[in-house]
C-alpha cells in the first residue's frame, strides 16, 4: 500500500489541547525522549534504534529499507511499490495473507508504505508480543515466497490501484505530470506507483531481483518505540534479524538535476469540478543539519503562508479577496534528492486561474520586498517547534520520525538540533529565501483544465472504488 506521509506541521492549538502542556513543558519532554533512546548495530550491519516509552503497554516496530522509487530505472517503474505488496504474500513458514492475520490475532495492526526515498513496514502490538512480530518481520526479510501465481494476481491489484488513485483522480494526474516536467534527469520525475506501461510488462523476476538486491539487513534500520527494555530488544534483534547474513549492496547511482534556466508550464485536461493551479519552485534540502540555514527558513515561510487559519494566503486569497476556495503551501526539507516548494490553489467560481496566479505572485512579492513581521515569525516558530514535539506523544509518530531521519542519513539525534535551528530563523532569513528561490527560472506551473465526466466513466469509476473497498489492504 502506498501511504502518503502527512505534512510535518500541525496547528499549535490542536497540539496544546492534545497534550495539555505549555510549550516549555513540551520542549522538556523532547529532551527526555532523547535520553531514553538507545542504538546498536548488529554484526550483519543492521542498525537498531530503541526508544523506551512506558506510558502505555504497547510497542511499535518499524523496519525501514533505504530504497524507494528513486532507485528504479526506466522500464521497471513501480517495482519498489509492487515489492512492498508482495511482502504480504507469504514465506514457507507464513502463508499468503497470514502475516496480517497473525498480527491481528495478537491484538495489533500492521501495514507498509513506499515513497521516493524509502520503503517501510510497521506493526503496533501489545508490548509483550513484540518478539513475535520481530520474528515474523525477519522471516520475510530473508525467505519471501515470490511465486508467479501470487505475483500475477497482485500485479492486477496494483494496476487497479493506479487506475483508482491516479488515473481517476484529476489532482493526482496533475501532480504526476508536474513531476515529470519539473525533473529532467532526477528519478523523482517517475511516479512511485509506476507508469501503467511498465506495470503491464513487469515480471516476477523483476521483483525477485529487487528483493534480493535491496532487502538485506545492511540496507535496513529497525526502529522500536514503546513499553520495552532496550537491552532486551537488542537481544531479540540479534536472535531474529541478526541471523540474516549481510550481502553486498549494488552501487547507487547519483543523479544530478541540470540547473533549470527558465519557466516550465504544463496543462492537464481531466474531469473535475474546479480548475487547479500548482506552482513549484526548486528549493534546497537539508544537507548539513548543523550548518544549513535556508531549508529551515523555507519551512518557516511555508508556515507563515499557510500554517493556520490566519496565515497570509488563506487570509488574503480565501477570505479577503475571495479569489480562491482553497490554498495550500507545502515544503519538506528532508529528502534523499532535491526539494521543491509547492503552492496549490483552486479559484473561486467567477475567477480564473490567471487571476489566482497573479494574486499568489503578489503575495510572494510582498514577502520578498517587505519581509514578515516579528509576530508572524513568533507564531510560526512556536507552531513548528510544537508540531515537532507533538510527535513525541505518539509512539507511531516517534517511530516514523526516527526511521525517516535514520534512513535519510541525518541520524535520529538531528531531531533536537533541527528544533533549535528552526528557533534560530530570523525575519531577515525568511525575506532572503523569498527573494532567492521564488524566481521564474526555477518555477514549474501546472494547470488543471476541468472536463466533463460522462455517465459511463462515472459508472466505471464507481465499480473500481467498490472493488478496491472489497479488496482492502494487504
Amino acid at each position: 500500500m502506498n501511504i502518503s506521509l502527512p505534512r510535518r506541521v500541525l496547528p499549535v492549538l490542536c497540539i496544546c489541547l492534545a497534550l495539555g502542556l505549555p510549550p516549555a513543558a513540551m520542549v522538556a519532554m523532547a529532551a527526555d525522549t532523547d535520553a531514553n533512546t538507545f542504538e546498536t548495530r548488529l554484526p550483519n550491519g543492521m542498525k537498531v534504534v530503541v526508544r523506551e516509552d512506558h506510558r502505555a503497554p504497547t510497542a511499535v516496530q518499524m523496519v525501514w529499507y533505504r530504497v524507494g522509487s528513486m532507485d528504479e530505472h526506466d522500464g521497471v517503474t513501480g517495482v519498489a511499490h509492487v515489492t512492498e505488496h508482495m511482502m504480504f504474500k507469504g514465506t514457507p513458514r507464513v502463508g499468503p495473507g497470514e502475516f496480517n492475520r497473525r498480527v491481528a490475532a495478537l491484538g495489533g495492526r500492521d501495514n507498509a508504505f513506499t515513497s521516493t526515498d524509502y520503503t517501510a513496514y510497521f506493526q503496533q502490538v501489545p508490548a509483550n508480543q513484540l518478539k513475535t512480530v520481530m520474528a515474523l518481520e525477519a522471516d520475510r526479510m530473508r525467505h519471501l515466497t515470490l511465486d508467479p501465481a501470487g505475483y500475477n494476481k497482485e500485479i492486477q491489484v496494483v494496476m487497479e490501484e493506479r487506475r483508482m488513485r491516479t488515473d481517476d483522480q484529476s489532482t493526482a494526474r496533475l501532480h504526476e505530470a508536474m513531476n515529470a516536467v519539473a525533473w529532467q534527469a532526477h528519478p523523482y520525475r517517475r511516479p512511485i506507483i509506476g507508469w501503467m506501461g511498465d506495470l503491464e510488462q513487469m515480471t516476477v523476476q523483476d521483483i525477485r531481483d529487487w528483493y534480493r538486491r535491496w532487502y538485506v539487513p545492511n540496507n535496513a534500520t529497525l526502529v522500536v518505540v514503546g513499553d520495552v527494555n532496550h537491552a532486551q530488544v537488542f537481544a531479540w534483534a540479534r536472535d531474529t534479524y541478526g541471523r540474516i547474513p549481510a550481502r553486498t549492496l549494488g552501487e547507487r547511482k547519483q543523479y544530478e538535476e541540470p540547473v533549470q534556466t527558465g519557466l516550465r508550464q504544463l496543462e492537464v485536461k481531466a474531469p473535475a469540478d474546479l480548475p487547479l493551479l500548482i506552482m513549484g519552485w526548486k528549493a534546497p534540502r537539508v544537507n548539513d543539519p548543523q550548518k544549513d540555514i535556508d531549508p529551515y527558513a523555507l519551512e518557516m515561510l511555508a508556515q507563515i503562508l499557510d500554517g493556520h487559519e490566519g496565515a497570509r494566503l488563506p487570509a488574503a486569497l480565501v477570505r479577503e479577496q475571495q479569489i480562491a476556495v482553497s490554498v495550500d503551501a507545502s515544503y519538506d526539507a528532508m529528502n534523499r534528492g532535491p526539494g521543491m516548494f509547492f503552492l496549490q490553489a483552486s479559484p473561486r467560481p467567477g475567477h480564473t486561474v490567471a487571476e489566482l496566479e497573479q494574486a499568489i505572485r503578489q503575495a510572494l512579492a510582498t514577502v520578498a520586498n517587505q519581509g514578515v513581521t516579528e509576530s508572524e515569525l513568533t507564531r510560526a516558530r512556536s507552531q513548528l517547534r510544537a508540531a515537532e514535539v507533538y510527535k513525541k506523544d505518539s509512539m507511531m509518530g516517534q517511530a516514523m520520525e526516527i526511521g525517516m531521519l535514520e534512513t535519510l542519513g541525518y541520524g535520529w539525534q538531528a531531531d533536537s538540533l533541527m528544533l533549535d535551528k528552526l528557533n534560530a530563523v530570523t525575519a531577515a532569513d525568511v525575506q532572503r529565501v523569498a527573494q532567492t528561490y521564488f524566481r521564474d527560472e526555477q518555477l514549474t506551473i501546472g494547470r488543471l483544465v476541468p472536463q466533463p465526466l460522462d455517465d459511463a466513466e462515472m459508472m466505471a469509476r464507481a465499480k473500481r472504488a467498490q472493488a478496491a473497498a472489497a479488496q482492502g489492504h494487504h
